[in-house]
């Protein structure tokens, strides 16, 4: 995510460039502003990608620790009932 921002943000610059370097000239706008404007887009998509990958990654972190609470529950549940069962077989 973060190379899409860095050339973004050279396509943005090599289009501001070539857009001031040639007096503004009408003939090649187009090409100025396809260059700028993928420059922004790269941009926008790569803030975008990176916020969602983080989002991503945090919901995943949950999920594991999640899972691994679950285990550990299970686990001390199976030692209750053991430890139980040997009071009672005890007892007896």
């Amino acid at each position: 995510m973060k190379s899409l921002i860095v050339i973004g943000i050279i396509l943005l610059g090599l289009g501001s460039l070539l857009f001031y370097l040639n007096d503004m000239a009408i003939d090649l706008r187009v090409v100025y502003g396809a260059l700028s404007g993928v420059g922004i887009g790269l941009i926008i998509g790569g803030l975008v990608g990176y916020v969602s990958k983080g989002n991503a990654v945090k919901e995943a972190q949950l999920r594991r620790e999640f899972k691994q609470l679950q285990k550990e529950k299970e686990e001390l549940e199976q030692q209750r009932l053991e430890t139980i069962h040997k009071e009672n077989s005890s007892s007896l």
